[in-house]
């Protein structure tokens, strides 16, 4: 499991150093001590009592006497050193392990409560929060128990081999200390070997950290009441002790989800993650991450509270959706804010925890009911952050765009000759009403789009098509056109060019039964053409590969033959699910169809991509064609079976 070694500490040490040699390690060797403990903790605590609590271990590890166990060696002696760092980390690890965020004893309970150096008034600490990968592995590490979260850090940071890891939890009181071990193993192995660099980050270390003032109005208030708290408090204890015992579900029911750390932390509107207004231009990372907090009540805590409160424990009167493949569980940690105003007659607050986009609505009159919809976003780039859906009624979609959008316009992929059209933006970056696309099933007569360009200041001039396919974040459009003769494969590019439009204006209408999917992106691939029999036309072929947030993709093969219309649709001749087909991860495609004559001849059409070099037919017809295309006469009915051969010598057979 260690991705490095250490090579100079001994694994446990032989005996108690001094507090001179424990204080002299301690001081040394200060942020990573800390940084172990922080790891070790529950991270129940929430993120604020967590890192004082790290400090805290740290800082009463010290031994009590002077002297330690034997006459203290030469000073300076490096087995001096590693003895006393040893010593300091085992009684780290064992501390940390027996920190309960509950405890059982009145005693605890109350030692728990007494003001304890360290201790801060009126802020809270937290570290810096970091990407998706972090909060990937955050929600790993809270899912396991404090023994596993120490042997990762121990196998990771501080390069211990499984014997000593074994040894040294043992030794801290671990029962299972090869469990521990196995566990730590896995979330290594999941992550790759990118585990060093992740707990290395800003994210997991609670000597950097950021500080927020606490809930001043809540502080007031407490402040205020302060002489009457007391009172009610000593008037429920003697109350309490005249009450029978009962079980107490309920109250632990309430306990437990409304007043746990973790939750209230991740909960609290106070700390809300909120970018700064020009981060989006000062970064490599040009994601949800930078977009900055907009919209007339950003600062209306009320409305932040109750978006925050229906995410971490919807109600049965609300109305909770989510994309396929997102998970509606609360948020691990405080989310990022990205709007909060009024929209469509509700107050509409958009928040992002890192992987998924949440939107909260409420009605401003009526007295109906919130909703909340939640929808995947990781690994969101300039383009499929570039929107939100803020509202939807009868006149359209409206959308709050990225920061970094310097100029957005509507146009109809059906009609692609025709300009593109003007979309009011307002200063808080919400569009106009944007026409819906129509539902699967329905006249597909239009298919409207927005035309989105990037700013100058992040790059130049990248413009890009995205459609609303029914999620909250709308679908990205790209387009490869037809191979190059003796030119390198060609690459997805944005669908804003001439033969880009044309090729969607013959397949938009498809995109609608895709509708409600979790659809990230759609790629048109143009990957061969083909001269018709008897006629000498030129024929193209087509696969559509619509990519979704979970990572599977799906694909739909068309032939398109010309025709009178340059809107008329292609016919679809084969399709397949879950798979890596026409993506950088699967790069060669066949498919064949049955195709009919001016004169009636019935024939079979069959083509592959740039690398398919021979296509064989077998079964009710039989034809070898030396090249990426094959043309033969068939009955409309015959089954064949088709297998291409790639460049390299090995078979492909055909999309079904």
């Amino acid at each position: 499991m260690p991705t490095h070694r250490r090579p100079t500490y001994d694994t446990l040490p032989g005996r108690r150093p001094g507090v001179d040699e424990a204080e002299a390690a301690l001081v040394e060797h200060y942020p990573r001590l800390v940084r172990l403990a922080y790891l070790t903790l529950p991270p129940a605590l929430g993120r604020h009592r967590r890192v004082l609590a790290a400090h805290a271990v740290v800082q009463r590890v010290l031994p009590r006497s002077r002297k330690g166990d034997a006459p203290s060696p030469v000073p300076g002696q490096r087995g001096t050193a590693t003895a006393a760092f040893s010593w300091t980390r085992e009684r780290v690890v064992r501390d940390a392990l027996a920190r309960d965020s509950r405890p059982r004893s009145l005693r605890a309970f109350v030692s728990r409560r007494l003001p304890r150096l360290p201790a801060v008034a009126g802020l809270r600490l937290f570290p810096r929060a970091g990407g998706s990968d972090e909060l990937a592995l955050d929600q790993a590490l809270f899912a396991v128990g404090s023994p596993a979260r120490a042997a990762l850090a121990l196998g990771v940071l501080e390069g211990m081999t499984a014997a000593e890891i074994r040894a040294l939890l043992t030794a801290a009181g671990v029962r299972d200390a090869a469990g521990a071990l196995r566990t730590a193993e896995r979330l290594v192995s999941e992550r790759g070997g990118r585990v060093e660099a992740l707990l290395g980050a800003p994210e997991f270390d609670p000597c950097t950290v950021q500080t927020r003032p606490t809930d001043l109005i809540r502080r007031r208030h407490r402040t205020r009441l302060a002489g009457a708290a007391a009172v009610l408090v000593a008037l429920a204890g003697s109350v309490l002790l005249a009450m029978p015992d009962h079980d107490g579900t309920e109250s632990a029911t309430v306990a437990d989800g409304a007043e746990s750390p973790s939750l209230a932390r991740a909960l609290d509107p106070a700390l809300l993650e909120r970018a700064n207004g020009d981060a989006w231009s000062d970064t490599s990372r040009v994601d949800f991450s930078v977009w900055p907090a907009r919209g007339a009540r950003t600062g209306d805590t009320a409305l932040l509270e109750r978006a925050l409160r229906v995410w971490g424990g919807p109600g049965p009167d609300v109305r909770v959706s989510a994309t396929t493949g997102t998970g509606t569980v609360p948020p691990a940690q405080p989310p990022r804010l990205l709007y909060a105003g009024e929209v469509g007659g509700a107050a509409v607050v958009l928040l992002h925890d890192g992987q998924r986009v949440a939107r909260y609505a409420e009605p401003l009159s009526g007295g109906g009911a919130p909703a909340l919809d939640l929808a995947r976003t990781d690994d969101a780039d300039v383009t499929t952050a570039a929107a939100v859906v803020v509202s939807r009624g009868p006149d359209g979609v409206r959308y709050l765009l990225a920061p970094w959008v310097a100029e957005s316009t509507t146009r109809d992929l059906l009609a692609p000759g025709t300009p593109a059209a003007d979309l009011d933006v307002s200063r808080d970056g919400v569009t106009g009403p944007v026409p819906t696309p129509p539902p699967s099933g329905e006249d597909c007569t239009s298919w409207p789009v927005m035309r989105l360009r990037s700013s100058e200041r992040i790059v130049e001039r990248h413009a890009f098509l995205v459609t609303d396919l029914g999620d909250l974040s709308p679908v990205h459009l790209t387009y490869t056109p037809l191979p190059g003769t003796g030119a390198p494969a060609r690459q997805p590019r944005e669908a804003t060019g001439g033969a880009a439009l044309a090729s969607w204006a013959r397949t938009a209408c498809s995109l609608g039964s895709l509708r409600g999917s979790g659809v990230r992106a759609v790629n048109n691939w143009a990957f061969a053409e083909q001269k018709l029999p008897e006629t000498g036309a030129r024929s193209t072929w087509v696969c559509t590969r619509a990519d979704s947030w979970r990572g599977p993709g799906r694909i739909m093969v068309q032939f398109q033959q010309p025709a009178p219309s340059p809107v008329e649709p292609g016919t679809v001749v084969a399709e397949d699910r879950d798979t890596a087909s026409c993506s950088r991860f699967g790069q060669h495609v066949l498919a064949g169809t049955h195709w009919r004559a001016p004169s009636g001849t019935w024939y079979l059409l069959a083509a592959g991509s740039r690398d398919v070099t021979r296509i064989t037919a077998s079964g009710g017809v039989r034809a070898d064609e030396p090249a990426g295309t094959l043309a033969v006469r068939a009955p409309r009915d015959s089954s064949v079976e088709l297998t291409g051969r790639l460049a390299d010598g090995k078979e492909l057979p055909a999309v079904r």
